[in-house]
Order: structure tokens, then C-alpha cells, then sequence
């Protein structure tokens, strides 16, 4: 069965900017959903029931996250990607591991480390002058998260399956 993602969807000024960045640099043949940060790369979705009551628990019992954008970084010498400072967001995903009672993988039992991608599997020497030109021109700014987005992984494409926006009074 195909496996779940799990995204932290952002404020759509920070979204559009994202976006916009994305569409400039991410090769088009891949560009498959919007801006985001991937909280879980593969959940197993035999587990979907249990997933889908702690995201909407979780969202309900939280208000929007804020983050900052730290800076744009390489990613393996063939990407790039804008670094959040999210420390709030990494609180969320160590109270939904520990929550869980399925097995995750290593990936995803491991912290969060935010960033959006911007750029992924080009040649080195386009991801070096993107890097460049993106810290050339980088100011720092503010957004927040706003919800939680489950999606099918169909090898490709991904499907949406549920969102749940953040209505809590705590972060």
C-alpha cells in the first residue's frame, strides 16, 4: 500500500513566496505540490485510523506555529533549500512520535529539521549558482504554519487525504 506524508502547511504570504522561488528553480517534471515541510516521509497507511485522530487532536490542541527563515542551504551538492528556525514545529513532531505505537522509520522517528526545498536533483553546478544567487539576494522573514496536511504517496504525484488547520490556543 502506498505509504503517508505528513506536511506542515504554511501562511499563504510565506506559501506564494515559496512558491515562487519553487517554480523558478525546482525542475517542472517534478514539481508535484506546493511549498511545505515534510514532518513524516512515510507513514504506514494500514495505520491511516490512528494517524488521522492524532493530526486532528493535535491541531485542535494547537495554534499557528511561527517560524523564521534562517537561510538558504545546499542540499547533497544536487539542491537547495531555505533552513527554518521552527522550534515549536519540532515540538509537535516529538509529541506525535511518542504518541504513536506503529513503527516509524528511521527518518521519521528522527527531530525535525525544517526547511523548504527549493531545488532537488539538478547538477551540481546549477544547485552551486542557485545557492549563490539565493544568498545573494536572501532577507530574512517570518511566517507561520497554520495546518497539518496528510497525503497518499503514489510514487510521483502525491494525493491529497485530509488537512486539519491549527485552532488551539497554545503553539
Amino acid at each position: 500500500m502506498d505509504p503517508l506524508i505528513v506536511t506542515l502547511e504554511m501562511d499563504p504570504r510565506s506559501r506564494d513566496f515559496f512558491d515562487t522561488v519553487r517554480e523558478a528553480h525546482f525542475p517542472p517534471d517534478r514539481l508535484f505540490v506546493g511549498a511545505h515541510v515534510t514532518v513524516f516521509h512515510k507513514l504506514p497507511s494500514d495505520r491511516m485510523d490512528a494517524i488521522v485522530e492524532s493530526l486532528a487532536g493535535a491541531a485542535l490542541a494547537t495554534g499557528p506555529l511561527p517560524f523564521e527563515v534562517a537561510e538558504p542551504f545546499g542540499l547533497s551538492k544536487r539542491g537547495v533549500a531555505y533552513r527554518l528556525d521552527a522550534p515549536k514545529a519540532k515540538s509537535l513532531k516529538g509529541r506525535l512520535v511518542r504518541e504513536w505505537d506503529f513503527d516509524l522509520t528511521q527518518q521519521d522517528q528522527g527531530g525535525l529539521r525544517p526547511h523548504v526545498t527549493v531545488q532537488n536533483k539538478v547538477a551540481p553546478e546549477v544547485a552551486a549558482a542557485t545557492l549563490d544567487s539565493l544568498r545573494a539576494t536572501f532577507e530574512p522573514s517570518k511566517g507561520r504554519f497554520e495546518a497539518l496536511a496528510l497525503w497518499w504517496y503514489r510514487g510521483g504525484p502525491w494525493e491529497a487525504a485530509g488537512r486539519w488547520d491549527f485552532v488551539g490556543g497554545d503553539p
